[in-house]
């Protein structure tokens, strides 16, 4: 997929911005960027429950687990030919017994430089296309309870509350919610 602008857009606006993004797969050389963009929140912030960032032969096996049915997309772009992530998103498995197999999980990361111009959008629209086109039957989102811009993609891109988990995670000394959003396919 590759997003395109309108006509006359100021250059620098969100959907200028778009004009430059390609979402794509991911592959073994996104790897880095998108370690570094993951352990940023790993470490800095709560926008993931992990509290070990990862390394890079964790970040290689955590790509190549994701392949198939459960892909990871980058989004790039970038002035003058150069190709930068600037975020990614992926697919997981819901839960691990059988009778969740036909729905998914997903999870959209953007760079902090990068966010506010389109990217969480073009990522999170590829993967309800990838999950709509697997066969899926439902996305599940679990978005850290005060993260007010993740819920609102997640509204804008179809997704509807179904409820919130109160005081289940602990990170950084503060006991976190966490909003569940469902989008049926």
């Amino acid at each position: 997929m590759i997003a395109t602008a309108a006509r006359g857009t100021p250059p620098g606006s969100a959907v200028a911005t778009l004009a430059r993004m390609r979402i794509r797969l991911a592959g073994p050389g996104d790897a880095e960027a998108i370690r570094t963009i993951y352990n940023l929140e790993v470490t800095a912030d709560v926008n993931t429950f992990d509290l070990r960032p990862r390394a890079p032969a964790d970040q290689r096996q955590w790509l190549e687990a994701h392949r198939g049915a459960h892909p990871v997309v980058v989004a790039t772009g970038g002035e003058g030919g150069a190709e930068t992530v600037l975020g990614f998103g992926s697919l997981s498995p819901y839960r691990d017994r059988p009778a969740y197999a036909t729905t998914v999980e997903d999870s959209v990361y953007v760079d902090r430089v990068h966010r506010g111009r389109g990217a969480g959008r073009a990522i999170l629209a590829e993967l309800v296309a990838l999950a709509q086109g697997g066969g899926f039957h439902t996305v599940i989102a679990r978005v850290v309870g005060h993260n007010e811009a993740s819920i609102a993609l997640h509204r804008a891109c179809g997704f509807e509350l179904v409820g919130v988990e109160r005081e289940v995670g602990r990170k950084h000394g503060r006991w976190l919610d966490v909003v569940e959003l469902q989008r049926l396919l």
